[in-house]
């Protein structure tokens, strides 16, 4: 399907019945023809409802991600990306993790007065929060809503530190806001790039900024002062593997400071919306990219233990974590610890304008 990572729409874990079509009923997703048989249509259009959310801010127990607290304006993603570890999560509104998760979207319009609220309880404590781990907080549908934008804007006026990682050229639109952020350490931002291929990107990762786009995108976020580094993530075996030393090249030549890495991670129907993917488009290399999954993660197509998901373990995974590190060393990349973000500028603007009486 154009512009879409699948055209699948597998069953909902959750759901107590399923739906299978037989050869005399019309499949998913049908189109009559005018010779009147059934064909998918080349596209599907993007719907969006709203939810008035209760909470905006989720608390993250991981040992291996390096944040306390993040906000997710959007529920499902427009990017497409087939590799997304979030698509099972729209199972929890009674949606599909393939096309559903592109094309369903849920937005938060109260994120922002939330979370006001929020940071003007007594009780909160000032910890960074990061923005838009679970899906991309600037997806298209970001560019009308604003949502984001809003969520930055009461963080700049209560001085709050924000993290971000995206895949979107639409940053750059709230690069004063940002800009102000950094001048304070209140802010740092990470661009994935997965590939610097566009033919590679287009099928993988459809909606995305192209590769060379989002090199941009970091060139000018350095540019305006932000801290900026870069995600090779997801890394495919026999996929975009052998582009880990390219991306990171790039990269320090757009101007950035940091990297990282994470190995692809297949949890729950993410593994079958990928397999299809790979025999649709790599049909010479699927059951070999498969069988490497397999070999990174002790035998299974996905390991969820903390420690070994991002990166998995075994030979193969221990050569990929020698290329990324001497890479960075050559590129100078990683060589200093990354300056903390501020908490101790947190004020609450309406507490402080109540001291005057």
């Amino acid at each position: 399907m154009k512009t879409r990572g699948t055209g699948n729409n597998p069953h909902n874990r959750y759901q107590p019945r399923r739906i299978e079509t037989v050869a005399d009923e019309r499949p998913h997703f049908v189109a009559a023809t005018e010779d009147n048989t059934w064909a998918t249509p080349d596209s599907i259009a993007t719907t969006v409802v709203e939810e008035q959310a209760r909470t905006i801010i989720s608390t993250n127990r991981s040992p291996d991600v390096p944040f306390d607290q993040s906000i997710n304006p959007y529920r499902g993603c427009e990017h497409g990306c087939i590799y997304c570890f979030a698509r099972p999560t729209h199972a929890y509104w009674d949606l599909s993790p393939g096309l559903d998760f592109e094309t369903k979207l849920i937005a938060k319009p109260n994120a922002a007065n939330l979370l006001r609220q929020t940071l003007d309880k007594p009780r909160y404590q000032c910890k960074p929060i990061a923005l838009g781990v679970n899906t991309d907080a600037y997806q298209p549908v970001e560019k009308a809503r604003r949502i984001t934008r809003e969520l930055l804007e009461v963080l700049w006026e209560y001085r709050h530190p924000v993290s971000l990682i995206t895949k979107s050229a639409l940053i750059l639109r709230d690069i004063d806001l940002l800009s102000s952020l950094a001048r304070e350490r209140l802010c740092s931002v990470f661009v994935s790039i997965t590939t610097l291929d566009n033919d590679l990107k287009r099928i993988m990762e459809p909606r995305t900024a192209a590769p060379g786009t989002r090199l941009k995108v970091v060139r000018e976020l350095r540019a305006a002062g932000i801290p900026t580094g870069v995600l090779v993530a997801p890394v495919i075996p026999f996929i975009n593997d052998h582009e880990m030393e390219a991306i990171l090249d790039a990269s320090a030549e757009a101007g950035a400071q940091r990297a990282g890495w994470v190995l692809l991670r297949l949890p729950l129907e993410v593994a079958p919306l990928f397999e299809t993917w790979l025999q649709d488009h790599f049909p010479d290399r699927a059951r070999h990219v498969m069988h490497r999954m397999e070999d990174l993660r002790g035998g299974k197509v996905y390991d969820s233990t903390f420690g070994k998901r991002m990166a998995g373990s075994g030979p193969y995974a221990e050569l990929l974590r020698q290329r990324f590190a001497r890479q960075c060393r050559k590129l100078s990349l990683n060589q200093r610890e990354p300056s903390a973000l501020r908490t101790d500028l947190f004020r609450r603007p309406g507490a402080d304008q109540l001291t005057l009486w």
